[in-house]
C-alpha cells in the first residue's frame, strides 16, 4: 500500500511540474510568410498602429476620426513625449491623433513641465532664428542666431517661418509648423507636420494646457 501511495504522489508532483513549465511556456509570435511577426492588433486601431515595428520613428500621423471631430478647444489638451518624437492632441484621457515631433538638441532642450497656450499666430515669424542676407541679396547664413550672428552692412535678416504658432514660454519656445526629422533638431521648439499642426491649432485656443516629458 505504500508503494502504491508514492506511486500516487510521485505522479501527481510530475503531473504538477509538467503544468507549471507549460504554463511558463511561451506560444510563438505569429510570423508572416517573409518571416517578419504579425500585428495582432486589429489594422486600424490605435494599439495596431503603435504595435507596428516602424513606431514611433514614422511619419506617418495616427487619428481617430470620430472622436476627433468631437475634439475642440473646450475639451482638447497636448502631450509631447520627447523621447519617443510624438505629439498627441489628448480629448481628455483618449487619443485623438497620434502625430511626429522634433524638439530641441542637446545644446537648446525643449523644457519639460505642464504650459498653457500664451499665445496663438497663424503666420509668425521668428525675431532670433532665421537666415542673414548680404547686400547683395545672398544668404550668407541659412541658421543664423541674431543674438550671436551680425548681420552686414546693406545686409537684412529674415526671421525663419513658425505658422501655426502656439507660445508656450516667454522666452520664445512654442509649437508651430517646421521640419520634422525623427530626432531632436530644433532650438528648443516643438516642431510637428505642415499637414498635422493646422489641425491641432483649430482645436485648442490660450490657455490649452501642453504636457510636455
Amino acid at each position: 500500500m505504500n508503494s502504491i501511495r508514492i506511486a500516487a504522489q510521485l505522479t501527481a508532483a510530475v503531473a504538477t511540474l509538467l503544468l507549471a513549465s507549460c504554463a511558463n511556456l511561451k506560444l510563438p509570435t505569429e510570423v508572416t510568410k517573409d518571416g517578419k511577426p504579425v500585428n495582432p492588433y486589429p489594422a486600424g486601431t490605435y494599439d495596431h498602429f503603435k504595435a507596428e515595428p516602424d513606431y514611433p520613428k514614422t511619419y506617418t500621423v495616427w487619428k481617430n476620426e470620430d472622436l476627433l471631430s468631437r475634439t475642440n478647444s473646450g475639451n482638447s489638451s497636448i502631450k509631447i513625449s520627447l523621447e519617443k518624437q510624438r505629439g498627441f492632441l489628448m480629448n481628455g484621457d483618449e487619443v485623438a491623433m497620434d502625430y511626429p515631433i522634433c524638439s530641441g538638441i542637446p545644446a537648446r532642450p525643449t523644457p519639460t513641465g505642464t504650459f498653457y497656450i500664451l499665445e496663438k499666430v497663424v503666420d509668425k515669424k521668428s525675431n532670433k532664428y532665421g537666415h542673414i542676407y548680404n547686400a547683395a541679396g545672398d544668404d550668407i547664413n541659412s541658421n543664423a542666431d541674431l543674438s550671436m550672428d551680425p548681420v552686414p552692412e546693406g545686409g537684412r535678416f529674415e526671421g525663419a517661418s513658425m505658422r501655426y504658432w502656439m507660445r508656450l514660454t516667454n522666452d520664445g519656445v512654442g509649437h508651430h509648423i517646421g521640419p520634422v526629422k525623427r530626432h531632436p533638431a530644433s532650438h528648443a521648439c516643438i516642431r510637428g507636420p505642415s499637414a498635422t499642426m493646422p489641425i491641432v491649432y483649430s482645436k485648442v485656443k490660450e490657455g490649452t494646457r501642453v504636457t510636455v516629458e
